[in-house]
């Protein structure tokens, strides 16, 4: 025997249902950040701070792809 269920509710009425934290004021944060990185465009200290914290292991790599190109670059004019 099958039994099928039919429920019509929207997505925030079934997290409600189902006790889930209503995310609505941290999404239009987000947003509102995304929005002002596409207006302002992003800097090199907001470049930083989305690597580090996207991509945690790779930022001591690129440190130190950064300090071995410094170093090439040293050498070669001296």
């Amino acid at each position: 025997m099958k039994i099928t269920f039919d429920i019509d509710c929207t997505p925030a009425e079934a997290r409600a249902f189902f006790g889930l934290p209503d995310l609505t004021p941290l999404h239009d944060l987000y947003l509102d950040k995304m929005r002002s990185f596409v207006t302002d465009g992003i800097g090199p200290a907001d470049f930083e701070r989305m690597t580090r914290a996207w991509l945690p292991g790779i930022s001591e790599g690129f440190e130190t792809w950064r300090q071995a190109m410094f170093n090439v670059a040293r050498t070669t004019s001296d």
